[in-house]
Order: structure tokens, then C-alpha cells, then sequence
């Protein structure tokens, strides 16, 4: 051991175990997340990733045990790639299943992929009659049947899954890194019979990469969830505009900084009778309506929500941008482009007014709007 060196750990008798133990830590660290994902969030695509990495362990497991016993045999090698089809397979099931629900045309295609998995393991066994010359000359071709239908899967899986999943760039680069790590695989093995040590060396090495970009495909999952969370925290569900709670820190977070903002109190006119004649359906089309105009025209401006029921508030933080002329510009576009009216209200920051009072100060204008004719702009 004290003439240990670093090629001893890439070419060594020890190195395999090395590499594939240190592949085993990768691997049980996106498990542990996996798992994690599974608890919390229930999803069947969780259960896929965790049965795929449990087979991962497996395959990185018994490659280390045979490589201590020294035991290469036929029924070791032949579990070797049942798990290596295996753990490919559950792998893409599981993030198709992450972007995707499972329906009954994908449960056929698994299904379809598993019996051809099977057939595929069958050739090792049940080589054709005209491949069994020498012994040494079948063995070699034993695993060519096995070994083919990985490309077979790699390819599917470029066509099929690629296009229905998020995270395209990471999932192409992982397929990539594969592709290439089982050409090097096949180079080594049909090719040059192991003699080359470069292609030992990138055989041992590029899984690494591979299992790296499955960790972090893994972790991204962990933090689009975590971003879905927060958004749906402080937005509103039909709208898509921030909440009530959101949107009054955000003033108060202005107004204790002293800076010179206004904001936009609006209500649409007559919705309660709107929901009453054509029902609650239309009444939501023309909130959101209502809302996509708002949003559109305080883009520059400031930030946008809902404040309750029919009421759509807006913070203006550009010191250019006038509150009357924006309140006019959504009530005209509002009037123009639907099928309802707006009466709109609007106050500016002073010295000494708090951000409740600022925002009620906008309400009450919005009310002498409503009660002086409706559809129109008043300041506080």
C-alpha cells in the first residue's frame, strides 16, 4: 500500500475497485436525493429513479465483487449487462415519468421494452448455430447481441423520451456521454481485446461523467420543485399576478425606504352582475383578461396583483412613469379589447403616509371613480 500511485489507481489490479467504488458514492448520493423526492412529493417517476439507481448499485456492486473473486464466468458477465439494460431502462422510464403522466400507451411501451430486454438477454444464451465456431471466438459474441441493443436504447431514447422531458440539455449530454462510454466499451472489448490502455483508462473514467450530470439532473429537479413552490406562494392561481400578501410587503418594503412610488387601485365595474347573467366561467375570462392587460402594461413599470376578488392593484416603482397616464392607458385598453370596464384609482407616496395607508388611499379613489360614473381614472 505505501507504493500506492496514481496509475496503480487507474491500471492496477486495485484500480476497478477503486473507480467503481468512488462511482457507488456518486450513486448513493443521488439515490439519497431521489428518495428524498419520493417522500415528499409521491410520484411514481421518484420510485422509477430510485429503482433505477438501486440497480446501478447493483451492476457497480457485483462488478466490484468480481473483480475481487477474480471470478469472470458466464453468469457473471451475463448479470453484468442484464443489470446495465435494466438500470438504462428504469432510468429513462423514470424521467419520462418525472414530465409526464404515466397513461395506458406508455404503460404498453415499458411493457414493450421490457419483452424486448428480455429477448435481447435471451441471444446471450441461445447464440444462432452459424456464430458458434471456437470457444474463444463464442464467448467473444455472447454479449454482441446485449451489447447492440444498448445503442438500439440510446438511440429510442434520443427520439422518444428527449422531446417530453424539461431539462433537454442535461438529458442530450447524458445520452451523449453514454453513447460514447459504451462505444469506447465496445472498441475495447471487439476491437483491441483490452490491449489498449487509453481506452481502459476512458472506459473506467467516463461513467464518472455520466453519473455527475445524473446527480445534477437529479438536483435540478430538487430546485425547479423549490421554484414552483415559491412562485405558487406568492402569486394568485387564476390570474398569475402576484397575491395580496406578496404585493403589500412589496409597498411596504418601497415606503420604508422613503422611495417615491404610487399605486394603482382598480376594480372591474359591474362583476358581480357579470357573474350573476353569464355565470362564473366568463366572470374568470374577463378577470384574466383584465389581469394580462394590467401585467402587459406595468412591465416597466412596476409589479402587478390581485387583491382580491375583482380588485387588480399595481405598485409603480419607475420615477418616470406617471400614475394617471398608466391608469388611463389600462382602462382604455380594458374598455377597447373586452367585453367589461375598470374604474381605476391611483396615489402617490408623501412623507409620513404609511403602506397600508398609501394602499387605501388608491381604494378610496377607485370608490369615487365607481360612484362618479364608472370606467374612468381618479386621484387621490
Amino acid at each position: 500500500m505505501d507504493n500506492f500511485t496514481i496509475s496503480d489507481m487507474f491500471f492496477g489490479p486495485a484500480g476497478p475497485v477503486f473507480l467503481h467504488s468512488m462511482l457507488i458514492v456518486i450513486i448513493g448520493m443521488t439515490m439519497f436525493v431521489s428518495i428524498r423526492l419520493l417522500i415528499t412529493r409521491r410520484k411514481i417517476g421518484y420510485l422509477s429513479m430510485v429503482v433505477a439507481l438501486g440497480i446501478f448499485l447493483l451492476q457497480y456492486g457485483q462488478l466490484v465483487h468480481q473483480t475481487l473473486s477474480h471470478n469472470t464466468g458466464d453468469v457473471q458477465t451475463f448479470t453484468a449487462l442484464v443489470l446495465k439494460v435494466l438500470a438504462f431502462v428504469m432510468m429513462n422510464i423514470g424521467m419520462y415519468q418525472l414530465y409526464n403522466v404515466t397513461r395506458k400507451r406508455d404503460i404498453v411501451v415499458f411493457c414493450l421494452s421490457g419483452a424486448l430486454s428480455v429477448a435481447a438477454a435471451l441471444t446471450y444464451w441461445y447464440a444462432p448455430i452459424w456464430l458458434q465456431s471456437s470457444e474463444e471466438h463464442h464467448a467473444l459474441l455472447r454479449p454482441l447481441g446485449m451489447e447492440l441493443y444498448l445503442f438500439i436504447l440510446i438511440f429510442v431514447s434520443f427520439m422518444l423520451v428527449n422531446p417530453r422531458i424539461g431539462q433537454n440539455g442535461k438529458y442530450q449530454l447524458m445520452l451523449t456521454v453514454y453513447f460514447v462510454m459504451h462505444t469506447v466499451h465496445m472498441a475495447n472489448l471487439y476491437l483491441f481485446n483490452g490491449s489498449q490502455r487509453a481506452l481502459d483508462l476512458l472506459e473506467r473514467t467516463i461513467p464518472f461523467a455520466f453519473h455527475i450530470v445524473l446527480f445534477l439532473f437529479i438536483f435540478e429537479r430538487v430546485i425547479e420543485l423549490m421554484q414552483a413552490i415559491y412562485i405558487s406562494s406568492i402569486t394568485d392561481g387564476l390570474t398569475r399576478l402576484y397575491n395580496r400578501k406578496y404585493f403589500e410587503n412589496r409597498v411596504k418594503q418601497y415606503v420604508q425606504q422613503r422611495v417615491p412610488v404610487a399605486v394603482l387601485f382598480s376594480d372591474i365595474d359591474n362583476f358581480k352582475k357579470l357573474n350573476d347573467t353569464k355565470g362564473h366561467q366568463m366572470g374568470d375570462l374577463a378577470l384574466k383578461k383584465v389581469a394580462q392587460i394590467v401585467k402587459e402594461e406595468t412591465e416597466d413599470a412596476g409589479i402587478c396583483g390581485r387583491y382580491g376578488g375583482e380588485e387588480i392593484v399595481v405598485l409603480i416603482t419607475d420615477p418616470d412613469t406617471k400614475a394617471e397616464s398608466l391608469a388611463e392607458r389600462i382602462r382604455s385598453r380594458v374598455e377597447e379589447e373586452t367585453n367589461v370596464t375598470v374604474s381605476v384609482g391611483y396615489s402617490y407616496y408623501s412623507k409620513g403616509v404609511t403602506a397600508e395607508e398609501l394602499i387605501k388611499q388608491a381604494d378610496e379613489a377607485m370608490y369615487q371613480a365607481k360612484t362618479t360614473g364608472k370606467n374612468k381614472v381618479v386621484g387621490f
